[in-house]
């Protein structure tokens, strides 16, 4: 941690320092804040009085056929279009290989007209077999919930709502197994729609997308009830119903994107610490605001209790979390507000009590507790990632080895010639064009190996350099190398961009990819995180929020943890 200066009255604090916060272990230890995109996205749409309306619904007794929705903003409109299909249980998969889907969606520009539905029927089912256009901003796909679907349409048809509990260990109908956008497939580049301020920040049209696909997850259980049993059937209780968000698998195909995108990266983490360092420099608080948070701690655990997973490893991180967030509590409950900088001391009581996990869950609920202290920074996290590109040729090799030293002194601790710290290779797959990752010394694929290594890229750089004259200049030497291109492109992406690299070894024996996966996800809205391996997880994704038809009567961030019971 930072000290904090002598002899001085009112302390101030600095950001956490990147050598603490950008570790793998506490970076797979992140939680969903109100800083994340999908909460972002939400409180957008209701500020700006967004509508909503299913405008076609021809789905048949099999559940089968096509919704549209339409998403009604104060400039444009967005349209969902849902393709619903009658798939047999033996082709249902989480593999991002699969080929066929219970349905398939795309988030069309404008309003649709049914020229372009049959465009889309003839391709969106295929997939990335088939082609949408620019016209279109996302391409989705969704499998139901084996154990949840079919449970919730039998209570709705027998005129029964679902037990919450069963709802809750579950919490989705539907999951989706792949979100596309920026171009994928045929989709509009992010050039398009970048510019629109409904969609400032990162992923929104994505988020908006799935979004939408909950509703048609609830639309599609309530009318496959009223097909069995239509004198009977009822609707989901609404308070059931929002307690139902969208599944997710995620898989290593994500895992580079936060080596890949460093100053994106570092919007999104630079957000998230200013805005923890904003609350920590408070002078002062109250017993209410206290309270406040005691109360969101409760409800947090409350979280915690229903987050079920099958994984060993995540149930005992789960566990000390809630033996954390109990432990919280009733320092909360005793905690003096009169005391000077409370929530400064509040955290540094976490950092010396909590685990990571509960620490970062302790992060999220200050930064929760603060709306109007750190919304603002929402508008920060995104990145023009080309204007970071140019490789500035002028600076000596003297002061490149100068940041070499500072920003990658991390590697001072790994011993590249250890195969162990060198045991895995990204690389991308032939067969679907996506990240994968190989055992180095059982798999002959080290030919094709990714630069997703950037510690010890950057230690081979630093040794290569050693033979070379300081005052020179780095094109000089970038001339003869240009295998160091990328890492020296880094270097001065890193020197001032602090939050900018993954300052742990991402190759080694023991690295768990599902770090980096929710790390990403967590800052997407993300939930019950469930690894499957260390490769892949399941998540949940707007649970709790409010739907369409509720959005201007509730507060999204009020509802982004379970309420207490009465």
């Amino acid at each position: 941690m930072d000290a904090k200066p002598q002899n001085q009255s009112a302390p101030i604090i600095a950001n956490r320092p990147a050598s603490v916060v950008m570790k793998l272990a506490r970076m797979g230890s992140l939680h969903q804040s109100r800083l994340s995109f999908m909460r972002v996205l939400l409180r957008r749409l209701k500020a700006e009085n967004w509508q909503f309306r299913q405008v076609e619904w021809r789905i048949d007794e099999q559940g089968v056929g096509v919704a549209s929705y339409e998403a009604i903003g104060p400039e444009r409109t967005y349209t969902l279009v849902a393709f619903a299909h009658d798939l047999p249980a033996e082709q249902r998969s989480d593999r991002v290989i699969a080929e066929a889907w219970d349905a398939t969606f795309t988030l069309h520009d404008g309003v649709i007209s049914q020229a372009d539905i049959a465009r889309l029927a003839a391709n969106v089912p295929r997939q990335e077999a088939g082609r949408i256009s620019g016209q279109e901003f996302v391409l989705s796909r969704a499998n139901r919930s084996v154990r949840l679907f079919d449970y919730v349409v039998t209570c709705l048809a027998n005129g029964q709502q679902p037990d919450l509990r069963e709802i809750e260990s579950v919490g989705y109908l539907m999951r989706t197994t792949a979100v596309y956008g920026s171009g994928k497939f045929g989709a509009a580049d992010r050039a398009l729609w970048a510019d629109r301020p409904e969609f400032a920040g990162s992923f929104q049209p994505e988020l908006l997308a799935v979004w939408l696909i909950r509703s048609f997850t609830i639309d599609i259980v309530e009318h496959m009830a009223r097909q069995r049993a239509p004198d009977r059937a009822i609707r989901l209780d609404p308070d059931i119903r929002r307690r139902i968000g969208v599944g997710n698998s995620t898989g290593l195909g994500m895992a580079p994107f936060l080596i890949n995108h460093p100053a994106l990266i570092h919007a999104w983490i630079n957000a998230r610490e200013t805005a923890l360092t904003r609350v920590r420099n408070l002078p002062a608080s109250t017993a209410e605001t206290i309270d406040d948070l005691a109360h969101l701690a409760q409800r947090a655990l409350r979280n915690a209790a229903e987050w079920t997973t099958d994984s060993l490893y995540q149930q005992n991180k789960t566990a000390g979390l809630r033996d954390d967030l109990a432990g919280l509590i009733v320092y909360l409950k005793k905690f003096d507000p009169a005391t000077d900088y409370p929530f400064d001391v509040i955290y540094e009581w976490g950092a010396r009590q909590l685990s990571l996990e509960g620490q970062e869950q302790l992060v999220s609920l200050l930064i929760d507790s603060h709306a109007a202290l750190v919304d603002d920074l929402a508008a920060t996290m995104s990145a023009n990632e080309s204007a970071y590109f140019h490789i500035d040729g002028s600076i000596t090799i003297g002061k490149i080895k100068a940041i070499l030293d500072d920003a990658y002194g991390w590697v001072k601790h790994i011993n590249y010639a250890d195969d162990a710290a060198i045991a895995r290779v990204w690389y991308v797959s032939e067969e679907k064009l996506e990240p994968r990752l190989g055992e180095r010394f059982h798999e002959p694929i080290e030919p094709f190996e990714q630069p997703l290594a950037p510690g010890r890229d950057a230690v081979a750089a630093r040794a290569c350099l050693d033979h070379w004259d300081d005052a020179k200049p780095i094109a000089s030497f970038l001339l003869a190398h240009p295998e160091h291109r990328h890492i020296i492109r880094r270097t001065q992406i890193v020197a001032s961009l602090p939050y900018a690299e993954i300052q742990d070894n991402t190759i080694a024996a023991e690295m768990r990819p599902i770090d980096l996966l929710r790390c990403k996800l967590s800052f997407f809205g993300a939930s019950k995180f469930d690894p499957r391996s260390d490769r892949w997880l399941r998540i949940t994704m707007y649970q709790g929020a409010p739907f369409p038809d509720e959005l201007a009567r509730l507060d999204p961030d009020d509802l982004a943890y379970p309420p207490l019971p009465s």
